[in-house]
């Protein structure tokens, strides 16, 4: 596909073995970035982790994310010195963290990093995603700069969609590569 690592970035509870994340793992040897704690990720831990794998690689890195993995990606864009690792992104059903529900879990993932991604970027939201309107998601990719794709009733893009191994997904990954 590319010269460039795929690291995986799953969200909150991390990505069971339905997951597409999970397979696309298995199938084609894209590395996960495994967290201290999926249960209960705080922000500034999860950016420490993203920052040593991303200086532990030997070349660019492309980071696709999912749920809370996609706040992930802008928080830890803002602050790190090392974007130039990043060449590209895919960001699939960010998660809301300021979601009144999800606020005692993920309290300092608040507020949202909204600013410009400095590396290209594709967003996918869903109609019916539980964690996030579609509304809030294309305002995401508007302050990420990310383009957007609207990806219709697909609801959280997990394994509940029932999406297998996602070959959209890694289709889209190769074009934005």
């Amino acid at each position: 596909m590319t010269d460039a690592q795929v690291l995986l970035l799953p969200g909150w509870q991390n990505s069971g073995p339905d997951h597409w994340q999970s397979r696309w793992e298995q199938h084609f040897g894209d590395v996960r970035v495994e967290q201290h704690d999926w249960m209960q990720p705080l922000r500034g831990d999860w950016i420490a982790r993203l920052e040593d794998v991303l200086l532990s690689q030997k070349g660019p890195s492309v980071l696709v994310a999912h749920s809370l993995g996609c706040l992930l990606v802008a928080a830890w864009a803002a602050h790190s010195r090392h974007t130039h690792l990043v060449s590209a992104a895919l960001l699939v059903a960010p998660g809301d963290a300021e979601r009144e529900e999800l606020q005692p879990v993920l309290k300092s993932w608040s507020p949202i990093v909204m600013r410009p991604l400095p590396f290209k970027s594709h967003l996918l939201g869903s109609h019916n995603d539980l964690y996030c309107s579609l509304e809030r998601a294309k305002a995401f990719a508007d302050a990420w700069g990310s383009q957007w794709q609207d990806c219709g009733h697909a609801g959280h893009i997990n394994a509940e969609s029932n999406l297998g191994n996602w070959p959209e997904g890694r289709a889209l990954l190769q074009s934005l590569l």
